[in-house]
């Protein structure tokens, strides 16, 4: 039987900072190192392994790669404050636990570095953030889960708690201006001035509803909820509704034959629609986890092991001793730069969604496998707990 803890550590052991395997994007463009929400994401998924395991390796790995980026100053390498990047903040998640466990004042830096960040931080006039600093008035969904986990442990940690209503605040906007009521799911991005040209003129909401937006922002939820005060009982208790209601709203669409969510969840027979690997995890990670910390009922549970399963034998190739999780959406976003596929307007149609390249192993996929595999391990699911048990 494979282990999944052994494929890691080949990608591990082929993978060093400036060229890490699980960064697909940086290895077609031929990029050189640089501090991005892919690698962090793939950061945060061995933490969560070192979580789950008490393997020791996996925090020594976290720790090395993240020491090529930070200096004793807390200067990150290829990170550039004034670019306003929410996607930029999203590997600074580790430096938490490395700060905990070490000790050392660099990681507590570089902390402070990215929430210098957020305190310039563009937003629209309700008060969201915009994505990003060229991305003017624009909310993506995207970019609540890169910053809001983050902003709340800093707060916790390090601000008592003063800002904390902030974070609150972009999800009840989230809520307010993003969601669809009649279906319960998220439009991609928001525009607060209206005139983009992807946005609907009376709403400023994208077109159409992307899986991995949904699920970057069930993580958003689970994963911010996970750090707040339990003492903020009306805002713990709001950001548990909000998870709640979406798990429910994103299950009225999944396939029941394949147990899985299409690239564009409500339009499953569509041409060019396929099921996607990237949201179908982080929707398994966010149930999986809101179980284990008692936020939804435990009959979820095995709802959220159905859909890690059915990627595992749908999407997993093991064959010839190799390790592919395939159908993984390389990239999708708004306006801005062209599409990677041959579809080049970035404009929310469906016909672009189904455009963008789909890849294999790429961290914006793998990573949200790894965090729902953690969570099977935390629960102390015994045929998992087997399954790796020799790995050490």
């Amino acid at each position: 039987m494979y282990k999944i803890l052994d494929f890691l550590d080949t990608w591990i052991e082929g993978s060093v900072p400036g060229r890490p395997l699980w960064n697909v994007e940086q290895i077609l463009e031929g990029k050189g190192p640089k501090w991005n929400y892919v690698d962090g994401c793939m950061m945060l998924a061995i933490m969560k392994l070192y979580h789950a395991t008490g393997y020791s390796k996996y925090f020594d790995f976290v720790k090395g790669f993240i020491d090529y980026f930070v200096d004793a100053d807390g200067g990150i390498l290829g990170y550039l404050q004034e670019e306003l990047n929410c996607d930029s903040i999203n590997e600074g998640k580790v430096l938490f636990c490395l700060y905990r466990e070490t000790g050392l004042e660099k990681y507590k830096k570089a902390l402070d570095n990215l929430y210098g960040q957020i305190k310039k931080q563009p937003r629209n006039q309700y008060g969201s953030f915009w994505h990003k600093k060229i991305y003017e008035g624009q909310v993506w969904l995207d970019g609540l889960y890169m910053v809001s986990p983050f902003y709340m442990e800093y707060e916790i940690e390090f601000n008592n708690e003063r800002n904390y209503k902030d974070v609150i605040l972009q999800f009840e906007n989230a809520q307010k201006f993003m969601r669809d009521k009649e279906t319960g799911l998220f439009y991609h991005a928001f525009d607060a001035s209206k005139k983009m040209f992807w946005a609907d003129k009376e709403t400023g909401l994208s077109k159409n509803f992307w899986l991995r937006s949904i699920g970057w922002y069930l993580m958003a939820l689970v994963d911010t909820t996970e750090k707040i005060d339990k003492m903020l009982f009306y805002e713990y208790e709001l950001l548990q509704g909000f998870l709640r209601g979406l798990i429910d709203s994103i299950l009225k669409f999944i396939d029941n034959k394949e147990y899985m969510f299409c690239q564009i969840p409500n339009l499953p027979g569509e041409k060019g629609n396929y099921f996607e690997t990237s949201g179908s995890c982080a929707i398994a990670y966010s149930i999986l986890k809101a179980v284990r910390l008692g936020y939804i009922p435990g009959y979820y549970y095995t709802v959220g092991e159905k859909i890690f399963n059915s990627v595992k034998q749908s999407k997993l190739d093991t064959t010839g001793g190799n390790f592919a999780l395939k159908d993984i959406c390389l990239v999708a976003g708004l306006g801005g730069m062209p599409g990677k596929g041959p579809y080049k307007l970035r404009d929310g149609t469906k016909e672009y969604y189904f455009s963008e390249p789909k890849v294999e192993n790429d961290a914006k996929g793998l990573a949200p496998f790894l965090f729902a595999y953690s969570e099977l391990l935390m629960k102390g699911n015994e045929r998992w707990t087997l399954m790796d048990k020799s790995v050490n």
